[in-house]
């Protein structure tokens, strides 16, 4: 019966602290002691010798150098001779790995770390500086050994007229636009300056 003056309860009363909810299991239930003290191994599973499909191209092979030509001789062949499948032909997808070498690492490469002292120190500045010193210095140095066969041998570098125009070219020609002849002596036929001074200094600037 339902207590006086309160509501009718459906649900279970709860067991006590001690209750453990879940499945309980022996074997790794007892802590390190048991893991210690037993040898719960896993008895190894008989594998069953699987039937390997008939291997009809060998077959066929052997029957034809046997010189049977027939279907009924072939049969009774297949009867006789029941040649079987490898299990390496079994497996159409069967791919070697690559043979790679015993220290090979996989993936990307790690990137090498910012050389931040020789930012600080301002190192590439100082070897881009070294490298144009050192180009500079070759290039004087080719020079002066130019110089020096021009001396000792000037009939080797004798000017030409293409070294002239390579070493000063000639101006281009300023283009000069068609005027006709009978508008060339024309004067103007307005003056707006107050006087030549002004006029000349206006053209002058």
């Amino acid at each position: 019966q339902a207590e006086l003056g309160k509501p009718q309860r459906n649900c279970y009363t709860l067991p006590g602290i001690d209750f453990s909810y879940g499945l309980y299991i022996h074997g790794t239930d007892g802590g390190v002691a048991e893991a210690i003290g037993h040898w719960n191994t896993v008895k190894p599973r008989a594998v069953l010798a699987q039937k390997m499909p008939r291997d009809f191209i060998t077959m066929n092979r052997g029957a034809l150098k046997a010189g049977y030509t027939t279907a009924h001789e072939f049969n009774l062949y297949y009867k006789a001779k029941d040649i079987r499948r490898k299990d390496e032909d079994n497996n159409r997808f069967k791919i070697c790995p690559p043979k790679a070498p015993a220290d090979m690492t996989y993936g990307i490469k790690t990137r090498p770390s910012t050389p931040l002292f020789d930012l600080l120190q301002h190192k590439y500045k100082e070897l881009w500086m070294e490298q144009q010193r050192a180009l500079a210095a070759a290039q004087q140095a080719e020079k002066k050994k130019v110089t020096l066969l021009q001396q000792c041998f000037p009939l080797l570098f004798c000017e030409t007229r293409t070294t002239l125009l390579r070493k000063q070219p000639v101006p281009a020609k300023e283009e000069s636009f068609w005027h006709p002849p009978h508008l060339e002596k024309v004067g103007p036929h307005l003056s707006t300056f107050p006087d030549r001074d002004a006029r000349k200094k206006a053209f002058s600037a």
